[in-house]
């Protein structure tokens, strides 16, 4: 996997003869890239706007100026699969100034596992990059940040400026080894941790990522973060839910806020809180750093909807890119791919373990929802927890963008991979969106059975009983949904299958399946 340079943005080819292509290149500018390079004059995201309110970052960072660094800043969230370097690159391509890794289990590490030292790598772009980190063990954390700091001055000096320790992930895989959430269960092993960390790491920041709790009647966030701080780490992220409620509710910021007015009451005012949860617009962000105190906050699923996010929080404004933009942005992800992961069919099916996969965030851009019609709506919930239906009327190519069909996540990715120019990926986009082949998609159903389930939350039966989830991780039901929700959700489901079956489909989706297993 290597990195390569990326190459200078050019509207024009070297040494054009005719002033005639001079014209032609100016009027597909905005679509027409190089292979390895972003569209600046549609992202002008390398110049700072008159409305820049974000902190800048030092070209050295370290521990005096470190804390300074990350304040006043909407940070990338440590995202498992969504965090790899060639989406990091994207989002700095949009102003993205502090960002982390995906999780890295220190003990595989250690190892020589060549996926996790792969994780450590740092993109040039980066301004300020974190490497997350998964232990419950001292001496083990400390000689995997050795390993981490060692491997990457040996590539070429790309730093490493901070650690952050996982102290928040919920899966099963993760807190059955005693890692992740399962930490905030003991402030005094987690303070011990911490300090033993901070001591042996004495060159590179500590920080440290937690939930409220692990479960929800025994929430302990104060108590934890008042231990790290003491700990000596140099910044906490709180996620506004407990490792019990995964994302099923909104995040609680409330308590987010005790634990900043509790720091500044026991004059640690200086150690950094950042806010982590239920963010997608710069609106949204801004108003939880003004209502709550925290000095920055973290953004995960609101950035792999809409990348963009962090010109917005950069800006301050709005921004809605149109479908030949957004065409261009996915395809400078698919090119990002090729550059790390390889041009040639084994890279590839490395990047097929990211690309389409990201389309299953992306296809959920509806609108990029402007204050004045969303703001209000925004603080009574969430806008990334409210479900938005597509209006009535897209394009074809609209359509496509927004389909939820795997089939058409891999289409959609093999298209922008092979197309030439952002010109070329149009059309061969806007081609196959009128085809039959994706009408074939679009009469089986735009989601298959098991997403059905996730959007819903419906019981399925009377007893609302929680099903085999029990069995396998001991959680407890998810809270009731109000009868204007389930409303709303049954109207919801009543269209699509009104629409499907309007288009010459077959309702349910899971028929289409029983059928072909038949055939």
């Amino acid at each position: 996997e290597k990195t390569k340079k990326p190459q200078p943005y050019s509207c024009f080819k070297k040494n054009m003869k005719k002033t005639l292509v001079t014209l032609t290149l100016l009027t597909i500018a905005c679509y027409n890239t190089d292979k390895h390079a972003i569209n600046a004059a549609a992202f002008s995201s390398t110049t700072p706007s008159k409305n820049d309110v974000t902190t800048s970052i030092p070209e050295n960072i370290n521990k005096s100026n470190f804390q300074s660094c990350i304040t006043n800043q909407m940070i990338l969230a440590p995202l498992t699969r969504g965090g790899n370097l060639p989406f990091r690159r994207l989002c700095t391509d949009f102003g993205l100034q502090v960002s982390v890794s995906e999780m890295i289990y220190a003990r595989s590490l250690l190892r020589g596992d060549p996926v996790e030292q792969a994780r450590t790598r740092r993109c040039s772009q980066e301004p300020c990059f974190g490497v997350q980190l998964a232990t419950n063990n001292v001496q083990e954390g400390a000689d995997a940040i050795k390993e981490i700091i060692k491997n990457n001055n040996s590539a070429g000096g790309n730093r490493v400026d901070f650690i952050d320790l996982n102290c928040g992930c919920p899966i099963y895989e993760v807190t059955r080894r005693g890692l992740g959430s399962s930490l905030l269960r003991s402030p005094a092993k987690l303070h011990k941790l911490v300090k033993g960390l901070v001591e042996n790491a004495s060159d590179i920041p500590i920080t440290v990522k937690i939930r409220l709790g692990c479960e929800t009647d025994t929430i302990n966030c104060l108590e934890n973060v008042k231990a790290i701080r003491e700990a000596g780490a140099m910044a906490v992220t709180i996620h506004g839910r407990t490792a019990q409620q995964g994302y099923s509710r909104n995040a609680d910021y409330d308590l987010i806020k005790m634990a900043v007015e509790e720091s500044k009451n026991e004059q640690y005012d200086h150690v950094p809180i950042i806010g982590n949860g239920d963010i997608l617009t710069h609106y949204e962000a801004r108003r939880r750093m003004s209502e709550t105190g925290v000095h920055s906050v973290m953004v995960g699923r609101g950035a792999l909807i809409k990348p963009w996010v962090f010109k917005e929080f950069r800006d301050n404004n709005t921004w809605e890119p149109d479908i030949m933009e957004r065409v261009e942005i996915y395809r400078t992800l698919a090119m990002y791919m090729k550059d790390h992961f390889g041009d040639d069919e084994m890279g590839r099916k490395k990047s097929w373990n990211f690309l389409p996969w990201h389309f299953e965030f992306l296809s959920r851009y509806t609108a990029s929802h402007p204050e004045d019609e969303f703001g209000e709506q925004s603080l009574l919930k969430p806008l990334i927890q409210t479900r938005v239906v597509q209006p009535d009327g897209l394009s074809p190519l609209e359509t496509l963008l927004a389909n939820r069909s795997v089939d058409a996540h891999n289409k959609i990715a093999s298209m922008l991979w092979e197309s030439n120019s952002n010109a070329d990926a149009l059309n061969k986009l806007s081609t196959f969106s009128e085809s039959h082949e994706f009408n074939d998609i679009l009469k089986n159903g735009s989601a298959d059975e098991k997403e059905d389930k996730v959007l819903t939350n419906l019981p399925s039966n009377k007893k609302g009983k929680v099903g085999r989830w029990e069995k396998r991780r001991g959680r407890k039901p998810g809270p009731k949904r109000t009868d204007e929700e389930i409303a709303q959700i049954r109207a919801d489901r009543a269209a699509k299958k009104e629409r499907i079956l309007a288009e010459g489909g077959i309702w349910p989706p899971s028929q289409v399946r029983k059928e072909r297993q038949v055939q």
